[in-house]
């Protein structure tokens, strides 16, 4: 089986692009409007933003998640729950940071389809015939799509699956190139890719840690992307991180640098957000915005298929381990990891409908989105380091992991927990 793991395959790659990376391939949508609003537009601010964003890009996700965690994989199987199932016999409070992190990942499954459509959806205020659309509006087309999306889960993924690779290729290009093309705005824009800069915005930036809290939406997918490990296998979730990556950070090289050369100085108020402005669309030439939006609703409903498909997962490893009750599982196609289950779809129909409802635009809901990931990434790091004592591992390279994981992580959640009162809870 772990040879099987580490197989790459050109058809493996594009599932893996498909399934995997919904999440952290949608964070472009909404992470520089997190950074941005009610904050006045700044070299110092957009190049540390900048740099946080591609150094968190590097050290969670890549190191954390696409190097380490990955090799902790429990008969093929991934996720927290297949990790603590590895370790579980060593200590018996060790089941206490699994359910906090099982239950922060169902969390983000409602949040993450919420945001992600509603984000897309929005795009709509950039095109001259929809700029007057209400937010009323906007709130009823995403609560549509939500009950399609949730309503086509009974059938399976199976079909539509094979569809979501090329598309989410597509996507990231799409992503490449909208970077690309604003690079030009400003050459210095590579000055982000020095820590340095993150460092000082953090330090120096007045009320500069609490950008923490928008920065780490970047990276609120990584969680996800182990849980499929058994869907896609290590090999191909690795080389495909290569492209997804690079085409992540060239986007957002490329709005940071759209941003410096046409609104330095500006200051981007909630309303003004909530009315459509968004770097992501604001990069994209005015003749293509009608098909870039729609590109970005269809990869938004992927994002959100993906998680979707984890929370069935999630909570049919938790059941095999007693730690949720039992309830009726359909397998309606006969796909290896294709399963549906009744309960918990009504549950999450449920839950985004009633997110959407509450928070209507996607700047409410940046305001409460990565409180939870935040706490099921620290889950994470506790069980990885006991799987890494549990494979004899030098016990000074396990208190290296902890040290830098846990700082990383608490100061992620301390700047998360500014969201609790605008909705975090």
């Amino acid at each position: 089986m772990r040879k099987n793991l580490n197989k790459v395959t050109g058809a493996g790659l594009i599932i893996a692009l498909g399934i995997v990376y919904g999440d952290l391939g949608t964070s472009p949508l909404y992470v520089f409007n997190a950074i941005i609003r009610d904050r006045v537009i700044t070299e110092e601010l957009i190049l540390g933003g900048l740099s946080c964003i591609i150094w968190t890009l590097t050290l969670q996700t890549t190191l954390k998640y696409i190097i380490l965690t990955l090799k902790a994989d429990n008969n093929g199987e991934g996720g927290i729950f297949s990790l603590y199932a590895l370790i579980r016999r060593q200590k018996k409070w060790l089941v206490f940071p699994a359910m906090i992190g099982g239950a922060s990942i169902m969390a983000d499954g409602i949040i993450t389809p919420s945001i992600t459509v509603t984000s897309a959806v929005e795009g709509l205020k950039q095109i001259p015939f929809f700029s007057d659309i209400s937010i009323n509006t906007v709130v009823y087309i995403v609560i549509g799509i939500l009950i399609a999306l949730f309503f086509s889960q009974q059938f399976g993924t199976a079909s539509i699956g094979k569809l979501f690779g090329p598309i989410m290729f597509f996507w990231f290009l799409m992503l490449a190139v909208l970077g690309f093309m604003h690079l030009f705005d400003g050459l210095y824009i590579f000055k982000a890719l020095n820590p340095y800069y993150g460092i000082k915005l953090l330090t120096v930036y007045p009320n500069g840690f609490w950008i923490l809290g928008a920065v780490f939406l970047c990276t609120t997918g990584a969680e996800a992307l182990y849980s499929d490990l058994g869907h896609c296998g290590r090999g191909n979730i690795r080389v495909s991180w290569i492209y997804v990556k690079i085409a992540l950070i060239i986007n957002y090289l490329g709005q940071g640098a759209w941003l410096l050369s046409h609104h330095i100085g500006k200051t981007f108020t909630k309303e003004i957000i909530d009315n459509g402005f968004n770097p992501f669309y604001g990069i994209m030439p005015k003749d293509f915005k009608m098909i870039g939006i729609v590109i970005a609703t269809v990869a938004a409903i992927i994002a959100s298929q993906s998680l979707i498909s984890g929370s069935f997962t999630l909570i049919s490893e938790s059941m095999r381990l007693n730690l949720w009750p039992k309830m009726k599982i359909n397998y309606p196609t006969e796909e290896r990891g294709q399963l549906y289950i009744p309960g918990i779809n009504t549950l999450l129909l449920i839950g985004c409908v009633g997110i959407t409802l509450y928070f209507r635009t996607s700047s409410n809901m940046e305001a409460a989105y990565g409180l939870a990931i935040t706490l099921c990434m620290l889950a994470t790091s506790l069980l990885f380091a006991n799987y890494l004592v549990s494979r004899r591992v030098p016990k000074i390279l396990v208190y290296l992991y902890l040290a830098v994981y846990l700082t990383i992580e608490i100061s992620f959640l301390i700047a998360n927990l500014s969201k609790f009162p605008h909705g975090g809870f």
